[in-house]
């Protein structure tokens, strides 16, 4: 029988344990928190800190905050707006990817488990390295393409067709959809995934954009699209309640139909 192991130095181990309270634990939360600092050469751990909820706002991001600013400053972690706005507090929280701003600790089960997003190279702690990702969100080209001489003022477009951007304009580009999709763990070298897929329909659909034929060129490859199986991990994952899967069912249609 095949035996298949991680290497050695990928293994997690048990790490500290901060803050355990002595007595009463009923206003007490169990974080167990992933940590990794590639400057000191050692395997990945997991600490355990306790934090106590009556002073702690009521989101696993204020709990994070609370972490770093009171108990352990060297935890390190991705934040900003902290109204579900920027995408920076993404995160695989209790096994599913979220964002830690706006996930409630009564909405999670004791422990609170934190990782970095999954199947993403690390840069410390919780903070996971989106380079890629970013650099295949920029290559469907998100930005208006035009021919026609720019107007004095503005690219009119009608009620209607605006609405036609709905579910396609709110992504937040916090990765937890693409970062969940197996096909992307897969294929993550050509494979788009979700996110960039959501943003090529976005600019397919919006009528002020002339260049439609070459952005669907541009995913015309047996990988850049259609490695896409409908798996909608990305569906029940997404914080904006948006759907990447039907955008990329829509792209494949499109796809059929300029060959008709």
């Amino acid at each position: 029988m095949v035996q298949l192991t991680l290497p050695q130095n990928s293994k997690v181990r048990k790490g500290k344990t901060w803050n355990e309270p002595s007595g009463d634990k009923s206003h007490w939360r169990r974080f167990d928190i992933y940590r990794w600092d590639p400057e000191t050469g050692e395997n990945p751990r997991v600490d355990t800190y306790y934090v106590n909820l009556k002073n702690c706002g009521p989101m696993v991001l204020d709990a994070l905050i609370k972490i770093k600013n009171e108990i352990d400053p060297t935890l390190t972690f991705r934040r900003s707006c902290r109204e579900g706005v920027c995408g920076s507090c993404s995160m695989n929280i209790n096994g599913t990817n979220t964002l830690a701003c706006t996930l409630a600790i009564e909405d999670v089960g004791s422990p609170v488990r934190i990782y970095p997003l999954p199947h993403m190279d690390v840069h410390k702690d919780l903070v996971p390295d989106l380079t890629h990702f970013f650099a295949q969100h920029r290559s469907i080209e998100p930005w208006l393409k035009t021919e026609s001489p720019a107007p004095v003022t503005e690219w009119l477009q009608s009620r209607e067709d605006r609405e036609q951007l709905d579910g396609l304009y709110e992504c937040i580009l916090c990765a937890c959809c693409t970062t969940a999709c197996p096909s992307y763990w897969w294929n993550g070298a050509r494979f788009l995934g979700p996110a960039s897929l959501l943003a090529a329909k976005r600019w397919v659909a919006d009528s002020r954009d002339e260049s439609t034929g070459s952005r669907l060129d541009n995913l015309e490859d047996p990988f850049r699209l259609y490695r896409c199986h409908t798996i909608t991990n990305c569906v029940q994952v997404c914080p904006k309640g948006l759907n990447p899967a039907k955008a990329i069912a829509e792209l494949k249609r499109l796809m059929v139909e300029r060959q008709l």
